[in-house]
């Protein structure tokens, strides 16, 4: 019986394992992570969260210096001159990446964060990008 239970949680930690090398290792498409869909509304979801702000020249660069101070948090891909930009940030245990993308149109900046694995991030895109827009 003893033996049993420990090949039980062998398998369960190799299989832990696995998903925490797999989240960190898995390559992110920039074509798919590093869009802004059309008519985004402020607001959240289960998987994704949306802030909308008035902009002014700045605001921009200050927010891309606050969300690259966030533990972390690197750029996946676009610029401040683009006016689009996509960070992936990652959870401290397994390394589970939300992707961000900041794109200012006119006098507008829209935040889209989203969870790449599941189907439910616990309200973390939301608090993140409200932590972010507190900071600014």
């Amino acid at each position: 019986m003893v033996r049993k239970v420990m090949w039980i949680v062998l398998i369960v930690l190799v299989a832990l394992v696995g998903v925490g090398l797999y989240t960190r290792l898995a390559p992110s498409d920039v074509a798919r992570w590093h869009n802004m869909p059309e008519g985004l509304a402020a607001g959240e979801t289960a998987a994704q969260a949306v802030r909308v702000i008035e902009a002014q020249d700045a605001t921009f660069a200050r927010l891309d210096r606050i969300i690259l101070a966030t533990p972390r948090t690197e750029v996946l891909a676009g610029s401040i001159e683009e006016g689009m930009r996509t960070y992936i940030t990652r959870s401290a245990l397994f390394g589970f990446p939300d992707y961000t993308t900041v794109a200012r149109k006119g006098e507008q900046i829209t935040l889209f964060g989203r969870l790449r694995f599941g189907k439910y991030d616990m309200g973390v895109n939301a608090r993140r990008l409200d932590g972010w827009l507190a900071q600014l």
